[in-house]
């Protein structure tokens, strides 16, 4: 029997096998070795495969060694570890992380992660009853303006820069922009924002210290380059979005005064434009002051409106 594990180092790399071993399928061990690896848990595929020979003889794990690679589950009515006791409300937070949080965790780790997913699902099959099953079908996020499919972007490019990201790694990128201009340039991957249907990467672009914004589906190809960088201690990405910087603006705020017609703009009243907004109601209409961040995608939000909204007058605020 090999002998049992006694490092502290080693007891913890045990038990993320254990608990990424699945019960009702099965795992190899470069499956395993490789979710290990993209979790941040660099060991050889040999210590891979004694830790599985020795938990398998501890712990009610079957290994299926009829073919090579050799396969591991829990057994049928094995209680395992960790993730088959998950409750049903566990299984349902999981399963929801996964259809909304995708694309915004490092590639590695969604992959790491891919054992839990498995075993949320099937909590759910199970042992959930019908309306813990239905629940996921009675909630959505919803877009606030015309729904448009997102565009396409590369497995791979996403991978290397989510990846590059997490361990604030330079980026090797082929970009090509809206006016089709094509750049190789090597990047600091500082951010990464969803908006709507699209994903943009908040970056600064070798030697300079300034930020810019690349669409993640004109990268054409990116390659992490294994370097490391200090990430800036003046960058915020909260910041740098409530500076409007998504929205085509500067950062500079302005404070806003506009006429709107009541009915196209009784919702300002419940959802106000800035926390100082001041509302003043005429016969027909609402006149609206704010302080707000100056962009482009105010004046797209203005223009909206039509002739609903009149007057409109902007104020420079002194920062």
């Amino acid at each position: 029997m090999p002998r049992r594990p006694d490092s502290l180092e080693t007891l913890q790399l045990s038990l993320e096998l254990l608990r990424r071993i699945p019960k009702g399928r099965t795992v190899t061990a470069p499956e395993l070795h490789q979710q290990l690896a993209d979790a941040g848990y660099e060991r050889d595929m040999r210590t891979i495969q004694r830790l599985l020979e020795t938990l398998s003889e501890v712990y009610d794990i079957e290994r299926d060694d009829s073919t090579k690679p050799y396969r591991y589950r829990w057994k049928e009515f094995a209680k395992g570890l960790s993730l088959p006791s998950l409750s049903t409300q566990e299984s349902m937070l999981l399963m929801l992380a996964e259809q909304h949080l995708g694309s915004l965790l490092p590639a590695k780790l969604m992959k790491s992660m891919e054992g839990f997913f498995t075993q949320a699902r099937s909590q759910l099959g199970d042992k959930g009853t019908q309306r813990e099953r239905e629940w996921l079908d009675k909630v959505r996020v919803v877009s606030t303006s015309q729904p448009l499919l997102p565009p396409k972007i590369d497995p791979a490019v996403f991978d290397q820069v989510s990846n590059a990201l997490y361990a604030n790694q330079w980026l090797e990128v082929d970009y090509k922009n809206a006016a089709g201009k094509r750049t190789t340039a090597r990047i600091m991957p500082l951010g990464l924002a969803q908006q709507g249907p699209r994903m943009y990467l908040v970056c600064r672009f070798d030697g300079y210290d300034n930020e810019r914004s690349l669409a993640l589906h004109r990268i054409h190809s990116a390659r992490a380059s294994g370097f490391t960088f200090q990430r800036p201690k003046g960058f915020d990405l909260k910041q740098y979005d409530d500076d409007g910087r998504f929205g085509y603006g500067e950062g500079r705020h302005v404070r806003l005064c506009f006429r709107i017609e009541k009915e196209a703009g009784f919702h300002l009243l419940e959802s106000p434009l800035s926390a100082d907004q001041q509302v003043v109601e005429q016969d027909d209409a609402y006149e609206i002051t704010a302080t707000v961040v100056d962009s482009a995608m105010l004046e797209w939000w203005l223009r909206g409106f039509g002739e609903s909204v009149s007057d409109i007058c902007r104020e420079a605020v002194e920062e």
